[in-house]
């Protein structure tokens, strides 16, 4: 008997995963990510557990989208050491060729900072890049240049008004750092001048200096460097006692000589009236963000680039330990500041010994509650030191950060920073190729340098996670760093360093 044939079912065309190829069809030669929600395990119990992660940090500021997941990773220094506890060390050290957004990701985070109650310190903007984000976030904008604004180093500043609002040992501690900061700074502005560090033994007359003139001088008006210059003219006992001059004149004027004439170089050479005077406005200690505009000093005057940036680093410090001390007395509310140090390449190449005082500086942020950003360009920029002793410790703001940034560099350049923070063959190919120029068919002035807002965030010895940070409207107004090279026709108007 013959079996009944079985109907036949319908065929099913087969639909490849990129479309139809072929005439009539829409085949795609690139596949666009699933969209992505997050959820909690109670509003999405049916789906809990994920089939996949994508293991993107998601405590602090939002900086952009994985570059390869397309999740949303967020980050700042404070929040990992303080939260998240991803680092040790609330501190980021950023390094990329010009042009391809460091600074703009540096200002997201002070925006985002701002938000949770944390004090953005941007210590010597040199464009500036960052004054038209303070003066939005309603903060506080000093501009220092020749003829413009000045700082008396001699001014305790913020910790000599706090040390009079304090009693007993903890107002004796605060003066005391507050000699130490205006000590180290002076000597920062001697070493500049001279090209080499101090010797030991002027390091000790100019102390015996500056405690004589502080208790002679009257109160409520600091003193300045003219009057450091009449206590080392005058040659008071205390002074002449750390010179071992032995009651001759002769041999007190040939110990003090030398440090004489680099004080007078300092009021009457390179750096101007800039330091001669009295401060021209003090840093507010409740301002919600801080800017020191340094943006006016000319590219070619480095040594009065380094020497404001120094004293405004000085100062700004000097306030966040003010700050603490009054909020350990009771006085304050506790506050946490984040520091901005960007172009560092320049300071550093302003005067050997000059790295030694960043270092001094800089070194405790993590026991004064002060996260910091340090920017700049490559690793070359600390071989280029004088001594060795200068490049190892130019080294070691790399080593001591807790999160280490990279925009595109060269392949050479990744291959000494591999040494350093770990990273991979393949991350080394990913961020090298985003030192690449734009194509030669971009003619319209809008083709963008394909590394622009892409970065790799290093943690430890995990792997990088590569973000692509795509800025916002508000920001693009405020962080134009094109902004000089804007044209009637509006080619590169509104250009920034991010693109959308």
């Amino acid at each position: 008997m013959r079996r009944k044939a079985e109907p036949r079912k319908p065929r099913v065309p087969f639909v490849p995963s990129r479309g139809y190829p072929g005439p009539g069809g829409g085949q795609v030669g690139n596949l666009e990510p699933p969209a992505m929600w997050r959820s909690t395990t109670v509003q999405a119990c049916g789906l809990w557990p994920f089939a996949a992660g994508s293991g993107a940090p998601m405590t602090g500021v939002p900086l952009g989208q994985h570059l390869h997941t397309g999740a949303t990773v967020c980050g700042d220094p404070i929040s990992w050491f303080t939260r998240a506890r991803y680092i040790s060390n609330p501190s980021l050290f950023m390094l990329g060729m010009p042009g391809l957004g460091k600074s703009t990701l540096v200002n997201r985070m002070l925006i985002g900072l701002t938000a949770t109650g944390v004090v953005p310190l941007v210590l010597g903007d040199l464009k500036p890049d960052y004054a038209d984000t303070v003066r939005a976030l309603q903060g506080q904008v000093i501009s220092i240049g020749r003829g413009m604004g000045g700082i008396n180093v001699l001014d305790p500043g913020a910790m000599g008004q706090a040390a009079k609002r304090l009693q007993g040992d903890k107002a004796r501690a605060l003066i005391s750092e507050a000699h130490g900061r205006v000590l180290n700074m002076v000597a920062a502005l001697i070493t500049i001048v001279r090209g080499r560090a101090m010797d030991d033994h002027e390091q000790s007359v100019l102390s015996a200096c500056l405690h004589h003139l502080n208790e002679r001088t009257q109160a409520g008006r600091p003193p300045l460097l003219p009057d450091l210059l009449r206590v080392l003219d005058e040659g008071p006992d205390r002074v002449r006692s750390v010179t071992l001059d032995r009651g001759d004149m002769s041999r007190y004027r040939k110990a003090v000589d030398p440090l004489h004439r680099s004080l007078l170089g300092v009021l009457d050479g390179p750096l101007g009236d800039t330091f001669a005077s009295e401060t021209s406005t003090r840093i507010d200690p409740s301002a919600p963000a801080v800017c020191i505009d340094i943006s006016r000093i000319g590219e070619a005057d480095t040594q009065l680039t380094a020497a404001a940036m120094l004293a405004a680093w000085s100062d700004g410090l000097g306030t966040v330990a003010a700050s603490h001390a009054l909020s350990d007395a009771g006085l304050a509310p506790r506050r946490w500041f984040f520091t901005v140090l960007d172009e560092l390449w320049r300071p550093l190449r302003a005067a050997s010994g000059i790295v030694e005082r960043i270092d001094a500086l800089t070194r405790l942020n993590r026991s004064l509650g002060l996260g910091d950003a340090k920017i700049t360009h490559t690793l070359k920029d600390a071989e280029a030191l004088g001594s060795e002793a200068d490049r190892a410790k130019a080294r070691g703001f790399v080593e001591r950060a807790g999160m280490v940034v990279c925009a595109g560099l060269p392949r050479a350049e990744l291959q000494d920073l591999s040494q350093i923070v770990g990273l991979s063959e393949r991350e080394i190919d990913l961020v090298s190729s985003w030192s690449s120029p734009p194509g030669w068919a971009g003619i319209g002035g809008n083709e963008e340098p394909p590394g622009r807002g892409r970065f790799l965030v290093k943690v430890g010895g995990r792997p990088g996670i590569p973000i692509r940070v795509a800025i916002t409207e508000t920001e693009r107004q405020l962080h134009n760093t094109n902004l000089r090279w804007a044209s009637e026709t509006g080619t590169m108007g509104g250009a920034s360093e991010v693109g959308p």
